[in-house]
C-alpha cells in the first residue's frame, strides 16, 4: 500500500529497522506483514483516512508484538480485533475533529490499482459514495457492518472487538444493513456504463458544454466540495442539475485525466502541472447522481502513488 506496502513505519515493527531480533518478534512481524493490507483496508473502511489508518496500524503493531503468539488460535481474526478496537478510540477524537471542520468533510481518496475493481464488494466498500453512507452509522455500527459484511468475521469474533454480545452485536449487524441498503445506489451500474457516463462527463466539462452537462447529470444530483479551508470549496453541498452544471461551467481551465480512485473510475484535474482536485462520481441509472470533489491538499498524499487494498 503506498509507500508503506512492503514493510511497517519505523514505530511499527523490527522489520522498519532492517533488524532481526529473537524468533518470538520474527513471527510477530511476519504475520503482521502478512496480513498488513487487510488491517490497513479495515482501518480504512471505518476511518474514512489513509493518514489515521497508517497510525492505527502503527498502534496495532505495538499491541501485537506484545502478545503472547502461542495463545492465539486465529491471528487474522486477533489482529483484525486490535485494529478495530484502535478504530474505535479514534473515531472519538475524529468525530471532534470533523465539528469544527471547514466546510462538507469527504474521505480521503485512495489511488487504486485497476485490479481492484475486479472484486465487486471490495470496490463498492471503499467508494466514496459507500465511505459517506458508512459516517451516517454509529462507529460500533460501523465497525460490525464493515468486519461482518466486507470481512465476513463471526458474530462471536466481532463481539470480542466491540465488546458486546454476540446476540447484541447481530441485532446491530441487522439495523447497520437496513440503514446501508436503504442508501446505497438504486440501481446496479455496470462497468462500461461507468466509464461511459465518465467520458461524458469529462468531454461536458472540458468543452464548457452546459446541455451536456445538463443531459449527464440527474435532476437530483448533489456535489460535495472539500477543501478544508485550504483551498476554495462550496461550504455547503450545491443540489439539483442546473445548479451544479452551472458551477461546474464556472470552474477554471485544468487538465482533466481518468483515474481509478477508490476502486471506481474517477478524475483527477490539475493545474500548473500539480494535482489540485479529485473527483468521484456516483452513478445510478445511467445518470450522475453524487459528484465529491477533493481539494483539500491534505488528503491528497494517497494520489501520488498505488495504494494496496484487501480482504
Amino acid at each position: 500500500m503506498s509507500e508503506h506496502s512492503e514493510q511497517p513505519t519505523d514505530t511499527a515493527g523490527p522489520l522498519a529497522r532492517g533488524t532481526r531480533m529473537d524468533p518470538a518478534v520474527d513471527s510477530a512481524t511476519d504475520a503482521f506483514l502478512a496480513h498488513r493490507n487487510l488491517l490497513f483496508t479495515v482501518a480504512y473502511e471505518m476511518l474514512g483516512s489513509a493518514a489515521d489508518a497508517e497510525d492505527v496500524l502503527q498502534e496495532t503493531w505495538l499491541r501485537w508484538a506484545g502478545v503472547d503468539l502461542g495463545t492465539v488460535r486465529d491471528q487474522r481474526a486477533y489482529l483484525i480485533r486490535i485494529t478495530t478496537r484502535q478504530v474505535l478510540k479514534r473515531l472519538r477524537t475524529l468525530g471532534r475533529r470533523k465539528e469544527s471542520y471547514v466546510g462538507p468533510w469527504l474521505p480521503e481518496p485512495l489511488l487504486t490499482a485497476p485490479d481492484v475493481a475486479e472484486d465487486i464488494e471490495l470496490a463498492d466498500s471503499i467508494s466514496m459514495a459507500m465511505l459517506l453512507v458508512l459516517e451516517t452509522l454509529t462507529p460500533t455500527e460501523r465497525a460490525v457492518f464493515v468486519l461482518r459484511e466486507v470481512f465476513d468475521l463471526a458474530y462471536d469474533e466481532i463481539a470480542e472487538a466491540v465488546d458486546k454480545s454476540p446476540a447484541a452485536v447481530r441485532q446491530i449487524a441487522h439495523r447497520a444493513r437496513s440503514h446501508v441498503a436503504a442508501r446505497q445506489p438504486r440501481g446496479t451500474v455496470s462497468a462500461v456504463q461507468t466509464r461511459d457516463a465518465l467520458d461524458a462527463f469529462q468531454s461536458a466539462v472540458e468543452t464548457g458544454d452546459l446541455q451536456s452537462l445538463l443531459d449527464i447529470l440527474a435532476p437530483d444530483v448533489v456535489l460535495v466540495a472539500d477543501g478544508g479551508g485550504l483551498k476554495q470549496a462550496a461550504l455547503v453541498p450545491i443540489v439539483g442539475a442546473d445548479q451544479v452544471a452551472h458551477l461546474l461551467g464556472r470552474i477554471a481551465p485544468a487538465s482533466l485525466e481518468p483515474a481509478q480512485v477508490n476502486g471506481h473510475p474517477a478524475l483527477i484535474f490539475r493545474r500548473d502541472g500539480g494535482l489540485d482536485t479529485v473527483m468521484a462520481v456516483r452513478i445510478d441509472n445511467g445518470l450522475i447522481t453524487g459528484l465529491y470533489a477533493v481539494r483539500n491538499p491534505e488528503k491528497l498524499s494517497h494520489m501520488e502513488r498505488e495504494t494496496t487494498v484487501s480482504r
